[in-house]
């Protein structure tokens, strides 16, 4: 306990320190107590001189390195999208608003919660000058970041202190949710471009499969060359000639002791989207306080800045579907209730709908994919969950 008491009086008064004190300068500071002493204790006027030069050569090194840090200004130029937990491109600038006066040797990192976890280096910085370099950033989770700190630092010009000064950009920098594929994301997402696309299926131009002949089905897609393979009828199938439109509901109801499941489900939400509005289909996004078609109402990241913010309404009610040639995504932590309104349900009606236990396998590691024997609460509920398919 004392150990950690001292751990954090020390970190507090070194971050309210704005000063802080090398070995050099402990050493020039000891050496300096020396001379003092054998000058008052000899009255040799030579040490005298001696101990002037040097308590003026430590007044200046103070001086030299404020002087350096002060009128200096930072700017981030970011990316318009940002994801979270991928690393982007950004450029900081840093201004030096002392007309005739350089800044030498300085350094500029960023605080926590900045995404910027490197030291920069400017040897100098021209008077009235600027200087531009590329950095990446990363961000671990969603969400508004506001008041990004950043620190410069000189030990200029004989590095007896270390002195620093923090510069806030109170600026809001909107994080999307990861678009990148998380363990099992992606057989998720395989899994699914195979069902949209059997869906969708019927009389177009892009031929689908040969399959066997049902009846009053018309006779000029018979297959004449399987039929005669096969002896039974066969005919010629062809992927619909409209745009896919897939139907993703997030349900907000989610209880305080799901709130990890939640995130993971936000993420699942802004994956899905990003791959299926990459492969061109229209998406229909929607949660019990947003509404959004695409292409018709904006884009991808129309979705991605609202899942951004997007927070659980425990108690908040469902809402059934109200597209019914679509195919169906709806992720809650009670696929039941869903399924209950609608989500699913009817024979020809395609739908996938994940519970508390689709993001099993991303906690530990485990594919989601695995497959596993329906429960009995699953063969109760007319729905298909996506690795309990068929």
């Amino acid at each position: 306990m004392k150990t950690r008491f001292w751990a954090r009086l020390r970190a507090a008064v070194e971050s309210s320190v704005r000063q802080q004190v090398t070995r050099a300068g402990l050493l020039y500071t000891f050496t300096i107590i020396l001379v003092a002493m054998a000058a008052f204790a000899s009255a040799n006027n030579l040490l005298f001189l001696i101990l002037a030069a040097m308590l003026a050569t430590l007044l200046v090194s103070g001086l030299i390195s404020r002087l350096s840090l002060a009128s200096l200004e930072l700017d981030l130029l970011l990316p318009e999208h940002i994801p979270a937990r991928r690393k982007v491109a950004a450029r900081i600038v840093v201004h030096n608003l002392k007309r005739w006066m350089p800044s030498f040797s300085i350094h500029l990192s960023g605080l926590a919660g900045t995404g910027f976890d490197k030291i920069l280096y400017f040897p100098v910085i021209a008077g009235g000058g600027s200087l531009e370099e590329t950095v990446e950033l990363y961000f671990a989770r969603r969400g508004t970041h506001r008041e990004n700190s950043f620190q410069f630092s000189t030990r200029f010009p004989f590095g007896f202190t270390e002195r620093r000064i923090e510069v806030t950009l109170r600026r809001d920098i909107l994080v999307y949710p990861p678009v990148d594929a998380q363990a099992g994301f992606e057989e998720l997402l395989a899994a699914l471009t195979g069902e949209i696309e059997a869906h969708y299926r019927g009389s177009g131009h892009d031929f689908y499969r040969i399959r066997p002949y049902e009846a009053s089905e018309s006779a000029r897609h018979v297959d004449w060359k399987a039929t005669a393979h096969t002896g039974d009828l066969q005919v010629r199938e062809f992927a619909r000639d409209e745009e896919h439109l897939v139907a993703i509901y997030l349900d907000l109801d989610t209880a305080p002791e799901h709130a990890e499941w939640f995130e993971k489900g936000v993420d699942c939400c802004a994956f899905l989207a990003w791959s299926i509005a990459q492969s061109g289909a229209r998406i229909h996004f929607r949660t019990q306080e947003f509404d959004a078609r695409l292409p018709e109402e904006g884009d991808i990241y129309t979705i991605l800045k609202y899942l951004a913010l997007v927070k659980p309404a425990w108690g908040k009610a469902a809402t059934g579907p109200d597209d019914e040639n679509s195919f169906q995504i709806a992720i809650s932590p009670n696929p039941e209730r869903l399924a209950s309104l609608g989500w699913g349900a009817g024979e020809e009606r395609s739908a996938c709908l994940l519970g508390l236990d689709a993001f099993a396998g991303a906690a530990t590691g485990a594919p989601s994919g695995a497959a596993r024997e329906p429960t009995a609460a699953d063969k109760n509920v007319h729905h298909r969950h996506w690795n309990d398919r068929g």
